[in-house]
């Protein structure tokens, strides 16, 4: 039952994200600019990590599951299952954003858009196929190196959300205009299902560069911790 229920916590968090964050590039976007969406985009990391934080982890996203079982933080069951439920929630989260834009008189979501990402004709600025590759690994490295270093020590546990959801603003800050910001696979899949096109033939993109920047950030956090420890043991031989 414990599993399940951190199963279902990645499926509500995912969704919540997704709704708020791309919800407010949808329909609000023109008004709230570029630090409205990413504050929405930050604000629901900030909320669901103090609900959901304590039960699974909130990771809410697969480059974040990466890089905590690369720093064998969870099992390669929990990870994939984890994968399974945030793209579920991703899901779930865009089809209730479409529902409620259809339901407006805002002409219809393929109208609005669903906070999809996407690069050359796609971007505000026209980026690139290998720029919007190397900047969503860099943003994502960010993201999840931030995330694995506060989360590293229970000292952090009071602040972490907040660390993480700034972070999460920060990140969105410069991404917005040259990619609309995945870090995310999940975030980035569900409104290209939806969407369809362009979305949905850019998508690979917006999956493998933050599941790379993932794993990097990762690896250099591991290889960080093993500099570190090699003091430590050597000092710890000598007094034996």
């Amino acid at each position: 039952m414990s599993d399940v229920k951190k199963y279902l916590a990645e499926f509500i968090g995912t969704a919540v994200l997704v709704l708020f964050g791309c919800g407010s590039a949808a329909i609000a976007g023109s008004t709230l600019g570029t630090l409205g969406i990413a504050m929405a985009f930050g604000l629901s990391i900030v909320a669901m990590a103090y609900v959901i934080g304590g039960i699974s982890g909130c990771h809410i996203n697969p480059a974040v599951s990466i890089a905590m079982l690369i720093d064998k933080r969870i099992s390669v069951k929990d990870f994939a299952a984890y994968l399974v439920f945030q793209v579920l929630g991703a899901i779930a989260g865009i089809a209730v954003l479409a529902f409620l834009i259809n339901s407006a008189d805002l002409g219809g979501f393929h109208a609005t858009g669903l906070g999809q990402n996407g690069f050359d004709a796609a971007s505000a600025v026209g980026l690139n196929m290998v720029g919007a590759l190397v900047v969503e690994i860099i943003l994502t490295f960010v993201f999840v190196f931030t995330i694995l270093g506060v989360t590293e020590s229970e000292k952090y546990g009071a602040v972490a959300g907040i660390v993480i959801g700034l972070v999460l603003v920060f990140v969105h800050i410069m991404g917005i205009p040259l990619t609309g910001t995945s870090v995310n696979p999940a975030r980035s899949l569900a409104p290209a299902i939806f969407i369809g096109g362009v979305a949905l033939q850019q998508v690979w993109v917006f999956i493998v560069a933050p599941l790379i920047g993932g794993a990097l950030a990762a690896l250099v956090f591991r290889g960080f911790k093993m500099i570190q420890s090699q003091p430590e043991a050597k000092a710890k031989s000598k007094k034996t």
